[in-house]
């Protein structure tokens, strides 16, 4: 399983934009990706009402995971994504 350790960059934490945004990424991503509080519950990256459900603050860890095939550079990019802040899914890493 690939996982990637990211902090929380959008200053409202993971709520509405950004939850939308992150969600959106994660649909996009072309693999089953998951994402929980560090040590909490992983809970599917591409809905909507989890990721809101996790309640991710600014600055907090969350984890990213992966089993397929390409998900690597999945979590690559979608953790760049929230760890920056980041308006839009990264083309590349």
């Amino acid at each position: 399983m690939a996982e990637r350790r990211v902090n929380v960059g959008w200053p409202e934490g993971l709520h509405a934009r950004p939850a939308s945004i992150f969600v959106r990424a994660a649909m996009a991503a072309g693999v089953p990706v998951t994402i929980a509080k560090a040590d909490g519950v992983p809970v599917n990256a591409a809905s909507m009402l989890a990721v809101l459900s996790l309640g991710a603050q600014s600055g907090q860890e969350v984890v990213l995971a992966a089993t397929a095939d390409g998900a690597d550079a999945a979590l690559d990019r979608l953790a760049k994504l929230v760890s920056e802040g980041l308006d839009e899914l990264p083309e590349t890493v």
